[in-house]
């Protein structure tokens, strides 16, 4: 990718973003460019005019003003770990980081409340929370590196949200800053709160479009207990289904994964992992079950060999330590991170999950018939209706042809979805890849609606300037 240089700020626009934030927290060197100014999406040349780093929100606020005066568009940059072009910055934007933002202000144990800064790194939470007995259970493959914020901003799902629902039920505050530069403050960690419009909510997925999510106060549970963990091999669709039920109706599940013998084999050529069991099958399934009492693992293991003896599974694998349920959980979160190298298009759809199988088979049919020299990577969370489709990028084709095609595949696969009432985005959010298919998703009502709403909150059109529609 390309990145622009040098800034196209003039020398008096330069010196007074730098005044608004003392200390080296503005970069426009050609490495902090080519890194901040993007996130894990590739087919976007990047071209940012600066990076700033806040430390508080109040500088947040006067780069909004000083952005509304000069009209500069500004783009937030947590992790950058979306995949959807929501943190790119083409246009010579301000890509403001969060990343020093990154302090736990306050926990109570009383309110069951934790208030931390919005770069706080997802991981970092999870274990702070932890340390102090209780569990922040909001959970993916990129914990490492996301940041809070952009969990926020785009409403993160991940592997638990069967058992503890999106981000967004997690969220009890927030402190905010518009595309006016003014401060509010949302909710301030009220469970009942009857006054009217609850901004907290709208701000959950905004992608950034609205404002800056600057600070959050986050709800923590109880710790989840010892846990089961089980690969699955499934023979056909209907019977992940058949599966699905006979687990979520007798045992506690936390979660419930599915991957191909595809994903499979490319995530044991990269991390070097084991095949869980020596069957060939299609389908996978990495169940997750917790031991609420000492009758679950018998109960696990009931729930299986009756799966087996039906025809519902072929084979599997129950994890005996610690080491091999990671080593199982792996086979399915370092799918991402082994498919990387192909530059993947991704799709991050989701259906109700009673039509998973039909969403499933209508695809697969509509890609082999139109595009069958690409290879798809298929998997995702499909105990609540969410997959993700990974066209890998054949060799010798040029990435925007491989685009351009790619486009064509998500018009027909969307009218799969649009057929089954369901959602282009689960849980990546629009960003940049997905703004042209909004139509798939959301009635021109709900659109207009959405640009009146971002009107108000964003009069200039600053806030992340060409990301959910133009």
């Amino acid at each position: 990718m390309e990145t622009s240089a040098p800034s196209p700020l003039n020398a008096q626009q330069l010196g007074e973003l730098k005044s608004l934030v003392p200390g080296d927290s503005i970069h426009t060197d050609s490495d902090s460019l080519a890194t901040y100014g993007r996130d894990w999406t590739k087919y976007y040349d990047i071209k940012p005019g600066a990076i700033a780093f806040p430390r508080t929100a109040e500088q947040i606020a006067s780069i909004v003003k000083w952005a509304r005066k000069n009209k500069i568009g500004i783009v937030p940059s947590g992790g950058r770990t979306g995949l959807s072009g929501g943190a790119c910055a083409l246009k010579g934007e301000i890509v403001v980081s969060l990343e020093k933002m990154n302090r736990i202000l306050d926990f109570n144990p009383i309110d069951r409340t934790v208030t931390c800064e919005a770069g706080v790194v997802t991981e970092a939470l999870q274990q702070y929370v932890r340390d102090q007995g209780f569990l922040f259970p909001v959970d993916f493959a990129a914990r490492g590196s996301s940041q809070i914020g952009g969990n926020i901003a785009t409403n993160a799902g991940g592997i638990k949200v069967l058992r503890y629902g999106n981000m967004r039920e997690w969220v009890s505050g927030l402190k905010v800053v518009t595309g006016t530069g003014e401060i509010l403050e949302l909710n301030r960690g009220l469970v009942k709160n009857a006054t009217g419009f609850d901004f907290r909510h709208l701000f959950t997925g905004s992608e950034g479009s609205l404002g800056f999510i600057a600070e959050a106060t986050l709800r923590v549970t109880t710790p989840t207990k010892p846990v089961t963990v089980l690969v699955l091999g499934v023979p056909d669709l209907d019977s992940i289904m058949q599966v699905f039920r006979a687990f979520r109706d007798q045992v506690p599940l936390t979660a419930f994964e599915f991957f191909s013998d595809l994903a499979l084999k490319v995530v044991m050529k990269h991390a070097h992992l084991q095949k869980p069991f020596a069957t060939e099958v299609e389908n996978y399934l990495v169940v997750e079950v917790e031991n609420t009492d000492d009758s679950t693992e018998a109960k696990v293991l009931e729930i299986f060999e009756s799966c087996v003896e039906k025809g519902w599974v072929v084979d599997g694998s129950i994890a005996q330590s610690d080491t091999q349920a990671r080593d199982f959980w792996r086979l399915r979160e370092d799918i991402s991170e082994a498919t990387a190298p192909y530059t993947p298009y991704k799709n991050d759809i989701s259906v109700t999950i009673s039509k998973v199988p039909a969403f499933l088979r209508e695809t697969e049919a509509v890609l082999k018939k139109n595009y069958p020299d690409f290879e798809v990577v298929w998997f995702g969370h499909i105990g609540d209706g969410n997959m993700h489709i990974n066209i890998l990028k054949p060799e010798g084709l040029s990435r925007d042809k491989f685009l351009e095609k790619c486009k064509g595949a998500s018009d027909l696969l969307f009218d799969v979805i649009a057929k089954l009432g369901g959602s282009i985005s689960a849980e990546h959010g629009v960003g940049l890849l997905k703004k042209d298919f909004l139509q798939y998703t959301r009635s021109p009502v709900e659109i207009d609606l959405m640009k009146g709403v971002k009107k108000v909150f964003d009069p200039d059109g600053i806030m992340n300037p060409g990301k959910i529609f133009d």
